[in-house]
Formats: C-alpha cells, sequence, structure tokens
C-alpha cells in the first residue's frame, strides 16, 4: 500500500507542481514517472506494475484515438495539405534522421533507419491535448494537425506491420465492411441515453470492437479504434460521447505518461541522444511550417498546425518497442520524447502571442493564392455578428432573424460553417484569435456583437480588439464560469451572461409567469 500511495502522490503533486508554472500536468506526469521508478524498489514496487501501465495507456491511447475519430470527417483526412504534409514531412524526417542516427550513435543502418522512422511522427496525445484545452480541435489549423497526425499513425501502424513481421491476412480485409455496422452502432448509441450506458457504450465500441475486434483481424487496435469514432462521427450524439469519455481517458492516459518515466533512467548515451534530438527538434517544426505554406495555407494556420506537430511521438516507442531491432533505443527514444514534451508544451501555450509577435516576418513566405478556408471574410449586409456557432451561437441567429436583424455567424470550424450554410444561414468561417481577420473586416454596418463561443481568450480577443478598431455597438456574451464575466467586461463587453445561471432564472420566470395564468383563472367572475 506505500508504493500504491507514493505513485499517486507523486503524480498528484508533479503534475501540480507543471500546472503552477505554465506546464501542461503532463510534463509533470513523466517527472513522477521518473521518481517512481527511482523510489519504487525501495518501497516495494510490485513485479506487476509496469504490465498494468502499460495496458492502461493502451486502453488511454485507444480511448483518444476515438474521440479524435469522433470529431474528424472522413474528407478532412483525404485534403491535400492534410495527406500532403504527412507523407512529404515523413520521407524528409527519415533523410535527415537515418544519416544523423547512423553517424552518431550506431553502426548499423537498419537500426539507425528504424530510429529515423520512429522520430519521422509527431505527438498525437500532446497536440490532441493542446488543442482541446485551448478549444481548437475544430478549427481549420487544428483540424489539419489532427489529419496530419491520423495519417501518420496509419503509416506507423503500416511500418510496424512490415518490419515486424506481421503483416495483415486476408481476415484485415474486413475493415471494409465496417461501415456496415454503422446502422447498428447508431441504434445502439440512440437507445443508450444520456447516462452512464452512453460511456458503457462508447467503451464497447472504442475498446471492444474497435481494439479487440481489429486485433483479432490481424490489424492494431488503435486503428480500430479510430475508424469506429470515424463511423459515429455523423451521429447527433457524438459530441456528448466525446465529452462523457473525456475525463475516463485521462486518467488512462496518466498511466501512459507515468509508463514513458519508468521505462528507465537514462545513462550518459541517452542524455546524449535526448540533447541531440531536442536541439533538432525546431527543424519538424520548420519543416512543417514550409510544407503547410506550399500547399497554400496562410502563415498564421500554418504556424499554428507546425507548433502542435513539434513534438516527438509515442507512436515512436510502440514502434521501437513492437521491432526486436530497435529496442535497444527505447530508453534513448522515451527521453527524447519526454524532453520534447518539455520544450513543446510551453511553446504551444504562447502560441497566438508568439505569432502576433513574429507575424510580420512570417507572412512574407506566403503564397499569393489561398486555401479555399483561408479567403477573407466579406460581412454582406449583416448588422449583427455572432461569432460561435454552436447550440448558444445558432439559437442566437434565429431568434435574432425572427426578430428582423441580419446576423451573420462565424466559427473557426468549416464543417460547421457548411452545415449552417446547408441549412439557409447567413455563416463564414472566421476565427476570432485571427488577426488576418481584424486587419481586413469592415464593421461599418454592424451595430451588435455576439461571442458565443466557448473559448475564453477568443473571446478578450474579440471585444478588445473590436473596442480598438472603434467599434461602440454592444457587445453581448455568455460565461461558462463567474470568474470570467468580470474579464469579459474589463475586455469591453457590455453584457455577460452566467449560462446556467441566465437559464434558470430564465426557467423560473417562466414558472411563476405559468403560475400567476393559473392563479388568474382560478379567480372567481366579478360581478358587475
Amino acid at each position: 500500500m506505500v508504493f500504491e500511495v507514493f505513485a499517486i502522490g507523486a503524480a498528484f503533486i508533479f503534475g501540480l507542481l507543471a500546472r503552477q508554472v505554465g506546464l501542461p500536468p503532463l510534463v509533470g506526469f513523466l517527472a513522477a514517472g521518473f521518481a517512481i521508478h527511482a523510489a519504487g524498489p525501495m518501497l516495494g514496487m510490485p513485479a506487476k506494475t509496469g504490465p498494468i501501465l502499460d495496458y492502461l495507456a493502451h486502453l488511454g491511447v485507444l480511448l483518444l484515438l476515438f474521440i479524435i475519430g469522433l470529431k474528424l470527417k472522413l474528407r478532412q483526412l483525404i485534403e491535400p495539405q492534410v495527406v500532403g504534409g504527412a507523407l512529404t514531412h515523413f520521407a524528409l524526417s527519415i533523410a535527415l534522421y537515418t544519416p544523423l542516427v547512423r553517424l552518431v550513435f550506431t553502426d548499423d543502418w537498419l537500426i539507425a533507419l528504424l530510429v529515423g522512422i520512429a522520430l519521422g511522427f509527431s505527438s498525437t496525445v500532446l497536440s490532441a491535448k493542446v488543442l482541446e484545452a485551448k478549444r481548437e480541435m475544430g478549427s481549420f489549423h487544428g483540424r489539419t494537425a489532427i489529419g496530419i497526425l491520423v495519417v501518420q499513425d496509419i503509416v506507423a501502424l503500416v511500418v510496424l506491420a512490415v518490419f515486424a513481421g506481421k503483416v495483415p491476412g486476408p481476415w484485415a480485409l474486413l475493415i471494409f465492411a465496417t461501415p456496415l455496422l454503422r446502422p447498428l452502432l447508431f441504434r445502439m448509441l440512440d437507445a443508450a441515453g444520456h447516462d452512464e450506458v452512453l460511456v458503457l457504450a462508447g467503451m464497447l465500441v472504442s475498446l471492444v470492437i474497435g481494439g479487440v475486434g481489429f486485433d483479432l483481424i490481424g490489424l492494431k487496435g488503435e486503428i480500430g479504434a479510430l475508424v469506429m469514432g470515424l463511423l459515429l462521427s455523423t451521429h447527433p450524439k457524438a459530441k456528448e460521447l466525446s465529452r462523457a469519455l473525456w475525463s475516463l481517458k485521462e486518467v488512462f492516459l496518466i498511466g501512459f505518461f507515468l509508463s514513458i518515466g519508468m521505462a528507465g533512467l537514462p545513462d550518459s548515451d541517452s542524455l546524449l541522444f535526448a540533447v541531440v534530438l531536442g536541439a533538432l527538434l525546431p527543424l519538424k517544426g520548420v519543416l512543417f511550417f514550409f510544407l503547410l505554406l506550399a500547399f497554400r495555407l496562410r502563415a498564421r494556420s500554418a504556424f499554428l498546425s507546425a507548433l502542435s506537430l513539434t513534438a516527438y511521438s509515442e507512436f515512436g516507442l510502440i514502434v521501437a518497442a513492437g521491432i526486436p531491432a530497435a529496442e535497444p533505443f527505447l530508453v534513448p527514444l522515451a527521453i527524447a520524447l519526454s524532453v520534447s514534451f518539455v520544450i513543446a508544451a510551453p511553446l504551444n501555450h504562447f502560441a497566438h502571442p508568439m505569432f502576433d509577435r513574429y507575424e510580420s516576418a512570417l507572412s512574407r513566405f506566403e503564397r499569393r493564392t489561398r486555401h479555399p478556408d483561408e479567403r477573407p471574410t466579406q460581412l454582406g449586409d449583416a448588422d449583427v455578428m455572432i461569432f460561435g456557432m454552436g447550440r448558444t451561437g445558432t439559437a442566437s441567429y434565429d431568434s435574432l432573424v425572427e426578430s428582423g436583424f441580419h446576423p451573420i455567424g462565424l466559427d473557426a470550424d468549416p464543417f460547421i460553417i457548411e452545415t449552417h450554410v446547408d441549412e439557409g444561414r447567413n455563416a463564414v468561417f472566421a476565427d476570432a484569435e485571427d488577426g488576418n481577420l481584424w486587419n481586413g473586416i469592415r464593421l461599418e454596418g454592424v451595430r451588435a456583437v455576439v461571442l458565443a463561443m466557448d473559448d475564453i481568450e477568443a473571446k478578450l480577443i474579440a471585444a478588445r480588439t473590436l473596442r480598438a478598431k472603434g467599434f461602440e455597438g454592444p457587445i453581448v456574451s455568455h460565461a461558462l464560469y463567474a470568474d470570467h464575466v468580470e474579464r469579459i467586461t474589463e475586455a469591453g463587453g457590455d453584457e455577460t451572461y452566467l449560462t446556467m445561471h441566465q437559464a434558470g432564472r430564465s426557467m423560473a420566470r417562466r414558472a411563476m409567469k405559468t403560475l400567476e395564468e393559473l392563479d388568474k383563472d382560478a379567480l372567481p367572475p366579478r360581478l358587475e
């Protein structure tokens, strides 16, 4: 019991310390893994601790890929900047890392090639957590990064199958029959309700049908979890299911980061390997930046996508662990992965301010032609701007239309915009945190602005920028937490409503109005 107390306490303390200095808790969990590895033998660490953590980590990765699949559309994976960016970067990374590893760390070209392949991937776990924390998973740069990561993961699984001698057999062709499961899976989610049964349904689909099912037909469970998520991504409960599973996935992923740290304490060679690769890490991001510019992305989108992809991949460890020839580099790769997380996590935290500071220099590299999703925003005859076209923004839009206004909806997710356009709403792709949006937008005809996005930072940027551009109309916002109200007001907001608080007040007013009508009907008729 002493060891369990120490392990849980170490994870909490190191995670808390990382949060206090502005780093994601996962960096603290990596440090906790090293501490557990060092102190574990003195505290009576059970022999099965490593395998148990590896198992929990595996479940966490499966759930993560399933949740990513829920938030993707299949066509996102076949966009030119996604497929082209992922495959070109992978090939160039191998060409860069393989000779370096061969020259400095090994005499075997095959081992150097395998390590080069492992270093060519980017971290799905780190990128997804960073983008989710900033609520940018559905933004253009967010979905571009996630799409590239998914393509990389598919490539990693193919590499693992080839070099480990686990080439899929004929049963693997059943993957093409998975769309036939969609009607059954849809009916299952419809019947699951909104409570713990929905969570169990998600676990059944991701871990059992996706994870175990794909293992049985000779494919990796990771790709199965992703495919199951993609199949359910168009279901009305996809977003609800993602939220329901998120916390469970977080708990399992703690085991993932602890297991990386517990892979072993570094020796001098491992430290040298990690230092060299840490110094080379910026090249990964620079290469992504210029590749995405080549596919006509604006400098801002290319920079934010590239930065979120600038970390070595946990799938590199999976490749190394699954191929006997690469196993000697497992601990060095784990240390390099940890170092890359420590470097990348704080950089991603300050991604938007960094781009704002260097925008003029980075924008010089943009191509003249733009990606269709990157074209300037035109407001037309709109008199009300609504940022964020989720449920709250959509309700605001429809209510304004009923009152005779001409609103325009703006959202950073092109697929949300496409849905609204198909339904007849005036909606355009735009990101409130994009400085280029504000540089080209004209606000003369706009009388009011509604901030309905979830991200507090996006609301603050929008409010401040609107006031800086001389906008004098009302800025109305909603807030999820009480401490956000004051921040939005200080940024320039006129009215900020606590969503749940206002919903409760509205329900109370409705109840009182109903009671008054009932009381009025119960009064005896007046005598003339």
